[in-house]
């Protein structure tokens, strides 16, 4: 999509809330200064529905959907740990809602419709620093190697205290010794990382504009988008690293600490929205799933009802709060 494709949006937008007023009088029509907002939350839910074009790392910006090349980098080498040990009561570490599909996606997308009320978050007493997760269920695939007990998992990951997207791969229950190719073990469990690309480290007051996106292609590349306000990053990895195409059933996402088990610690009377879309193939409305959370990582909210929506973008949606 380019620059004139955008003016079609917004020609839309403007044209959808004209019928609206003429269809009924008592629609009061949104003031002029809500008509970018608007578009650019129309942009965000098109990049990230938009391919990049080959493998590596890309960036777009505002109004323009077309992807470029840029460098990318290493993936710091830190472990966003599987869950495990004693259950929390609050968010994280099992204690979550994932959507779950009846056959397989190939994408999911987390947002933030609506963010009341959060003024600031910290983790390990620093300010700001947390991560997005969107994750796989834990999967029984061609990765593992026939090695009994051995599960598959596969973490889309934004880290604002490390200012990195990236993929992050596991072989939970490998054992000691990982497969060759840059594995790092932890605990009898292997991970590695995909490429990375610089992001920068958003404050926790702009929530409500972050997207997290990941696509998988069976024998081709998975891809995660990252969204920013008016920004976009992506990054590419091969699906064959844990074979996620094969067995994405469930899908996780939330806003969490920042690795290796941390927690992200809200200010009293935060109220957050999450909303977690699927790609499978069908209109119907994904299950909410609850206590089926993959990730080790915490926050100190609590959880509310979830519901699930059918449609051309399936997804379910619930609330968190302190």
């Amino acid at each position: 999509m380019n620059i004139i494709d955008t003016c079609y949006i917004r020609l839309a937008i403007a044209a959808s809330l004209a019928t609206a007023v003429w269809l009924s009088p008592a629609y009061a029509a949104p003031a002029a200064d809500d008509t970018e907002p608007q578009a650019q939350e129309a942009w965000r839910e098109s990049i990230v529905q938009t391919d990049v074009p080959s493998d590596g790392c890309f960036y777009a910006s505002y109004p323009s959907t077309q992807w470029l090349r840029v460098p990318c980098t290493e993936a710091p080498n830190v472990p966003f740990i599987p869950r495990g040990g004693a259950i929390v009561s609050t968010v994280g570490n099992g204690t979550d809602y994932v959507a779950q599909v009846s056959g397989l996606m190939s994408g999911s997308v987390g947002s933030f419709p609506t963010v009341t009320d959060v003024v600031s978050e910290k983790d390990s007493g620093e300010a700001n620093v947390y991560s997005l997760q969107l994750n796989s269920n834990f999967m029984t695939t061609a990765a593992c190697g026939g090695i009994t007990g051995c599960l598959s998992w596969e973490q889309f990951v934004y880290s604002s205290g490390e200012q990195a997207a990236f993929m992050q791969y596991w072989l939970i229950n490998y054992g000691e010794q990982c497969p060759v190719g840059s594995w790092m073990s932890y605990e009898g469990s292997c991970y590695k990382n995909s490429a990375a690309i610089s992001v920068p480290n958003e404050p926790i007051t702009m929530l409500a504009g972050l997207k997290l996106s990941g696509k998988a292609v069976a024998a081709g590349k998975d891809t995660l988008t990252f969204t920013a306000g008016t920004e976009a990053y992506g990054t590419t990895g091969k699906d064959s690293v844990v074979d996620l195409a094969s067995d994405w059933s469930e899908s996780e996402f939330n806003v969490i600490g920042d690795g290796g088990g941390s927690k992200a610690v809200f200010n009293k009377g935060s109220v957050i929205t999450v909303r977690i879309t699927v790609s499978d193939g069908s209109t119907a409305a994904p299950t909410c799933v609850s206590d089926a959370g993959t990730t080790g990582e915490t926050n100190n909210l609590n959880l509310k009802t979830c519901t699930a929506f059918g449609g051309t973008t399936p997804y379910i949606r619930f609330k968190e709060s302190n």
